[in-house]
């Protein structure tokens, strides 16, 4: 039988930091008390592999996919590269209070350290509250001896950039770059497979048995970039009706879909799975002679690279972010 697009079951993960609104905005239907910090909406890392529901594919988990179906699933080059093991993790994130100030590694230091590879990750803000800031890089006179001391002294969070955030902002944080998000912030994360944090400061909260989470500076100094960007929000422009570049990086390439009315996509020159992720309303996804695949706000699905020709139908007006790998990369 052929292949179809792809629905997971979405990994619920509880942090400290979690709150409920995956559930109130997503409508994930996690166990609404318990703090969900995060959706992996799709996931190839080992412990966390995420499994289809949908389809006569039900219950078989990502990389058993991989084996079986190889470049038709994921793209030739992008086999040639990662081989049974999917690229990219896509998550859900809600901070109702802030995440730890943290950096993650490039792969050429992850593959060292961790045998694994480095993270660059982008968000897309899906909403803010009020006056919500995102922590991004550092302030412009900061270097290592003056990140070394602030350590010291414990005021890491007085040398940092902090912006203001909204709705429909989007932010590239490549490896080595100092990172945060504040509270009252639900956002999207595309990123490299990878689940490797480097913890600098954590607001000197205790979890329920009085315990600090592990910091990580001695590894944290090794990977963080000081060059100061005097710019993080990414400028974009939405068209309706048609796919929009948003970011592109060695990665991934994102795009931005709003459309209400059928779109025709065309894959045929891309060696590469698609996702999308709906942001808002609903459409159907039809493609060759078979049934359609209904995808709603809150839901992820993945387009087989082997599915070259489809229809996006609105059943009202939606928005998707769409996500692959560009063939040269």
């Amino acid at each position: 039988m052929n292949l179809y697009p792809l629905k997971f079951t979405a990994i619920p993960k509880e942090k400290i930091w979690g709150g409920n609104r995956l559930n109130t905005i997503l409508n994930k239907g996690f166990d609404p008390n318990a703090k969900t910090g995060e959706s992996w909406e799709i996931s190839g890392l080992a412990d966390d592999i995420s499994v289809v529901k949908n389809g006569f594919l039900e219950g078989n988990d990502l990389e058993e996919l991989i084996e079986v179906y190889m470049g038709d699933l994921v793209g030739d080059k992008v086999y040639e590269q990662f081989g049974i093991e999917f690229p990219l993790l896509i998550k859900f994130i809600d901070a109702n209070e802030n995440l730890s100030i943290q950096v993650h590694p490039d792969n050429e230091f992850a593959l060292e350290k961790h045998k694994a590879y480095g993270k660059t990750e982008m968000w897309y803000i899906i909403d803010a509250e009020k006056d919500s800031e995102l922590i991004i890089g550092f302030n412009p006179t900061v270097d290592k001896n003056i990140f070394l001391n602030a350590i010291q002294e414990g005021n890491i969070p007085e040398i940092v950039n902090r912006e203001k955030t909204e709705a429909d902002n989007c932010y590239l944080i490549p490896a080595g770059r100092i990172h945060a998000t504040g509270k009252g912030v639900l956002f999207a994360e595309i990123q490299q497979t990878s689940d490797i944090t480097y913890r600098i400061h954590d607001w000197n909260r205790k979890d329920d048995e009085g315990n600090e989470r592990e910091l990580h500076l001695g590894l944290a100094k090794e990977v963080l970039d000081y060059t100061y960007e005097k710019k993080h929000k990414t400028d974009y422009e939405s068209k309706i009706n048609e796919s929009s570049e948003i970011i592109r990086c060695p990665f991934f390439t994102t795009n931005i879909l709003e459309f209400n009315k059928d779109i025709e996509k065309d894959y045929f020159k891309l060696d590469s799975f698609v996702i999308y992720i709906c942001l808002e309303g609903n459409c159907d996804i039809k493609f060759e002679d078979e049934k359609p695949v209904s995808l709603t706000k809150g839901e992820t699905v993945l387009i087989p690279a082997s599915l070259k020709n489809l229809t996006l139908s609105p059943k009202q007006k939606t928005k998707l972010l769409e996500v692959f790998i560009q063939p040269e990369q």
